[in-house]
């Protein structure tokens, strides 16, 4: 028996050790961070970055609108004759075709390199409505509205202005002016190349000779928001213009303010240190071949774009400004976008590119103010990049969401929603979370306060159960003692056994005081327990706790002073001094370390019955 006892005790000790591991592994997966915080196995760095910044990249704009004033072009009569003869001399001598079209080509290309030595600004004038403008990158970097992006995205040179109106606001004009002079041409079939060539005389002629009037310049953020389901829209918000540097090659940073903003999502500042030549950079922006392009979807322009691409070299200009260069693609549009080391805290600003010769932009190499003039700038109008809570939440959603813990997911993305309510990104992802689970693929581990009360339970559990088989123990150990006689003090009869019932209680067990009492004139050969002193509990109430004498405790006489403690009817004699007495209960068997006999507990219950038998009812 004491080895089966044993080997249950060695086993129900392996059984709570397993289960403290159990508790213990379980903590700490709930702790540890998600896998996808390494690059998991199935998501990339770049997919990772993109998911946590794209939601504070934002789309800027900057507009131009004006009236653009350009006069009539008329010809001087005496340069036009003096190039015609030079004309026909180059055709006598070979030099260029005899055909009209040929020589009219010529004519025109002598025209457009030196167009006021041939034509003059003359009445009337023609007035045209414009806006003029283009797109850039830029990123929250306070709660409020506070936005960083680049000097050159901000505003124009004089010349870079006239440019853009020339080319976007004078086209019509342009085309009608050659038109006009091809209608005059005779006996001339106008073919591709004579059109052009007569149209860039008067484009240059007219960007020269324009005027703009009401010239009003304005700043703005295309904010993506969620739209039907899960699509989005846009919606202009105005922003101003708080500080802007020099354009590349200087300081090329500007920083804007939108108002009435709270709980923008915001991506944090690194620094230089944070990358060096070899590290992989990720660049994030809007690159105005697609958001020029007009059969993109507005849900497609609004998403920013990344790439990525080694950190190639660090350069200095001849201003003394430091840029980093890297093979990172970049396009026009792109500029003003934050650039991200592996750990997604912003390390520069993409400024520039390099162009072909056609002026294109070209994925050769891309130019980056680094952070720390983007700081030192910030600095200088006292603003302090912050995290909102908007993104906090929402990197934790993430966390869970690519773990595939979507029930834990879920209520993150939906806080995310409250926060911001024009979060680009937060309803796809609550859509994608509801599908997922629906569809049997969430893994979300149960709570760790799950598994603490669980593991709890099970160490108490067992815990309970050892207990209970060393107290087993001791007793089968635990030498027997002599039965005490009838007399003593009682020893765990139970009451409905005096009914005449034959159920006997565990003698092992402490049982409730008797509730009846020795016949009047009988006296039990064992003493009473004791009585309470003078002044104790009045008839009637429930007696105190006994004191004990200690575990050689003995009983006293059943009379008090030589007078009998019962009277006939079985009732509680008065002591003299008018004090009702009661025999006060025995202690429990198993305190005295005693053991009954069975068979004395019979002879027990017998002259128990015997005795009830001789009282006599209360009237008789």
């Amino acid at each position: 028996m004491n080895g089966y006892l044993t080997t249950l005790i060695r086993g129900l000790a392996t059984t709570a050790s397993i289960a403290l591991l159990t508790v213990t592994a379980a903590v700490g997966v709930a702790a540890a961070p998600p896998a996808w915080a390494d690059g998991g196995e199935n998501l990339s760095t770049g997919t990772l970055l993109a998911a946590r910044t794209h939601p504070a990249v934002q789309l800027t704009s900057l507009t131009f609108s004006a009236e653009v004033v350009v006069p009539t072009a008329e010809v001087r009569q005496g340069a036009l004759e003096e190039l015609a003869s030079q004309i026909q001399v180059l055709v006598a001598a070979g030099k260029i075709p005899s055909d009209e079209p040929s020589m009219y080509k010529y004519m025109f290309k002598r025209m457009a390199a030196d167009v006021d030595q041939y034509l003059i600004p003359a009445t009337p004038n023609r007035t045209v409505k414009a806006r003029v403008g283009g797109m850039c990158t830029g990123w929250w970097v306070t709660p409020d509205g506070y936005m960083v992006t680049g000097a050159h995205c901000v505003d124009m040179s004089d010349d870079e202005l006239s440019q853009t109106f020339a080319q976007q606001a004078l086209q019509k004009f342009n085309e009608e002016d050659a038109q006009e002079v091809i209608k005059g041409l005779e006996n001339v079939v106008a073919d591709e190349a004579l059109i052009e060539a007569a149209q860039m005389v008067y484009i240059n002629f007219n960007s020269a000779h324009m005027k703009l009037q009401k010239l009003q310049k304005s700043l703005s953020v295309l904010q993506s928001l969620p739209g039907g389901g899960v699509d989005k829209t846009a919606k202009e918000v105005p922003a101003e213009l708080v500080s802007v540097g020099e354009s590349y090659p200087g300081k090329d940073f500007a920083l804007l303010k939108v108002n009435n903003q709270q709980n923008l999502p915001t991506v944090p500042l690194g620094d230089d240190s944070d990358v060096q030549t070899g590290d992989t950079l990720y660049i994030s922006g809007f690159p105005g071949l697609v958001t020029n392009t007009p059969f993109f979807s507005i849900e497609s322009k609004l998403d920013p774009a990344m790439t990525e691409g080694p950190y190639n070299a660090r350069r200095t200009t001849t201003e003394g400004v430091p840029y980093i260069q890297t093979q990172a693609p970049s396009y026009h549009g792109n500029s003003g976008g934050p650039v991200f080391s592996r750990d997604g805290k912003v390390v520069g600003m993409l400024i520039a590119g390099t162009v072909s010769e056609g002026g294109e932009a070209s994925e050769n190499e891309s130019f980056v103010l680094p952070v720390s003039i983007i700081k030192e700038k910030l600095n200088e109008k006292n603003v302090k990049p912050s995290a909102s809570l908007t993104t906090t939440k929402y990197n934790e959603a993430l966390d869970a969401f690519f773990a595939k813990h979507y029930k834990d997911a879920l209520p993150l993305f939906r806080e995310v929603q409250t926060l911001h309510p024009n979060h680009p990104y937060v309803a796809k992802y609550i859509t994608d979370s509801q599908q997922a689970i629906s569809a049997g693929r969430d893994e979300t581990p149960q709570p760790v306060w799950l598994w603490i009360v669980i593991g709890l339970g099970v160490l108490i559990a067992v815990g309970g159960g050892l207990a209970l088989l060393m107290v087993l123990r001791r007793r089968r150990r635990r030498p027997a003692a002599t039965p005490p006689s009838y007399g003593q003090a009682y020893g765990g009869v139970h009451a409905t056994a005096i009914g005449g019932q034959d159920e006997r209680q565990d003698w092992r067990q402490p049982a409730a005081p008797p509730r009846y009492a020795l016949p009047q004139g009988e006296s039990s050969s064992a003493p009473s327990p004791g009585a309470y002193a003078r002044g104790g509990p009045a008839q009637g109430q429930y007696p105190p706790q006994p004191q004990y004498d200690g575990p050689g405790y003995s009983g006293h006489d059943d009379r008090h002073n030589g007078h009998p403690r019962y009277d006939q009817h079985e009732q509680p004699n008065q002591a003299p001094d008018g004090a009702t007495r009661y025999v006060r209960p025995a202690p429990p068997a198993y305190e005295r370390g005693a053991e009954r006999d069975v068979a004395e507990l019979e002879r027990e219950v017998a002259e128990l019955r015997r005795r009830l038998g001789q009282r006599q009812p209360p009237d008789a």
